[in-house]
């Protein structure tokens, strides 16, 4: 009997790590999703060296549900949900129990690395299978996923964006050759594609087009929502308003809009300026954003950064900010816009297709280079009194959150986890 085989090996490779990406929450839902399912239906591998090596179920639960426990509620840095609060005047956060140092998901990652490794010589895959691969890694190993067709399976790949190859400004030298190699493997070996948003789905449709290949099969399918980000958590209370910005300090995200704005801010208005906190670490090509926020004395004075909040820490904020500001020049999905829109907390985004596909008119929209349109917005939205973040609100509670069952029952047949 055909069953579906969901490989898991970003989460291995991520098990050390104590905060969750977005694609790496993606890949956990599908794992708890999988391990609902009989066992006769669902398998488990894991890419090592240049072929899919199978993994025992009941190894890959108890690894799923160290890891799950450990990013869920437990993990991040409650030191850091504490400085933050000090920062923004805010009561001191609850002190969680404390995280296991041992870190169980890590140590069972290692058992089920060499597990693959032992497991090379047997197959991971049957004829009729569908071979299921959520995240982009070792897409830039096409014998991988040759090797799955060979053997009779049906690859069925996510695609989350086409951004490297779009916009290579963006990003690290080489990254669009090697994304490039990845999406050419996708289009070579997928039976069929899963892809973030519809405009994910048209830039691989588009990228085939230009590189001579086929279009494989292909279904948009919304990314769901982490329980925690319908939490029951009170918003951060804080004597003056802020605003949040949520992602990886890199240049596609547009920051430099941002901490110029704040700038211009305190130049104007001094101690009245709101503040901004930047959550995400510092990526890559940001010496101009990087000079801003470690020179600049009116951007030090109003901006902060922060990371490995824990989870309820990072709803608090949410829920407590004037606005969730995304000017980001190029996104795949958007993933933090629809947290923060189940949170309710109003965001100024900027005009991309994947937002007007997440949000509809439930958000306010802005050109990304629009400097004086962006400074309207914030200080509309930091007024107590502002009628247009009231609006905002209202637009807001007409808002369904993406959900991972939606997700399912759209990928149900392609993938067998329905």
């Amino acid at each position: 009997m055909p069953r579906t085989i969901l490989d898991v090996t970003r989460l291995l490779t991520r098990a050390s790590h104590p905060i969750a990406t977005g694609v790496d929450r993606v890949e956990l839902a599908y794992a708890r999703r999988a391990l609902s399912l009989p066992p006769e239906r669902v398998g488990f591998a894991a890419i090592f060296r240049r072929r899919a090596a199978p993994l025992d179920r009941a190894a890959v639960e108890g690894f799923v549900q160290a890891l799950d426990s450990k990013w869920r509620g437990l993990a991040g840095s409650p030191s850091a949900a504490l400085r933050l609060a000090e920062r923004l005047g805010a009561p001191a956060p609850p002190t969680p129990p404390a995280a296991d140092a041992s870190d169980d998901a890590f140590r069972r990652a290692l058992k089920l690395r060499a597990q693959a490794a032992l497991g090379l010589g047997r197959r991971a895959v049957g004829r009729g299978d569908a071979y299921v691969h959520v995240s982009h890694i070792r897409l830039d190993r096409p014998e991988v996923f040759a090797s799955v067709v060979a053997a009779g399976a049906m690859p069925v790949i996510l695609v989350h964006d086409l951004i490297p190859i779009r916009f290579p400004e963006y990003g690290r030298e080489g990254e669009a050759e090697r994304h490039a190699r990845r999406m050419t493997t996708v289009l070579d070996h997928a039976a069929v594609v899963v892809a973030n948003s519809a405009d994910t789905a048209r830039d691989l449709a588009a990228f085939a087009a230009e590189t001579g290949r086929r279009t494989p099969p292909m279904l948009s399918a919304p990314l769901g929502l982490e329980p925690g980000f319908s939490a029951d958590v009170a918003p951060l209370a804080t004597p003056k308003p802020y605003f949040v910005a949520l992602g990886t300090i890199e240049p596609r995200k547009n920051h430099l809009l941002l901490l110029h704005l704040w700038r211009r801010l305190a130049e104007q208005r001094g101690a009245d300026t709101p503040t901004l906190v930047l959550v995400g670490r510092r990526g890559w090509e940001n010496e101009m954003v990087v000079d801003l926020l470690e020179r600049s004395s009116a951007v030090r004075a109003h901006v902060v950064e922060v990371n490995d909040l824990p989870d309820a820490a990072l709803v608090a904020l949410v829920k407590g900010a004037r606005a969730l500001l995304f000017p980001s020049f190029a996104e795949g999905y958007g993933l933090p816009l629809a947290e923060a829109l189940a949170l309710g907390a109003p965001a100024i985004v900027s005009d991309l297709p994947s937002f007007r596909e997440i949000a509809g008119e439930a958000v306010e929209i802005i050109d990304p280079l629009d400097g004086p349109a962006w400074q309207a917005a914030v200080l509309d939205y930091a007024d107590e009194r502002s009628p247009r973040r009231a609006a905002a609100l209202g637009r807001i509670a007409g808002f369904t959150p993406p959900s991972w069952e939606g997700h399912f029952r759209i990928v149900a047949e392609a993938t067998g986890l329905g």
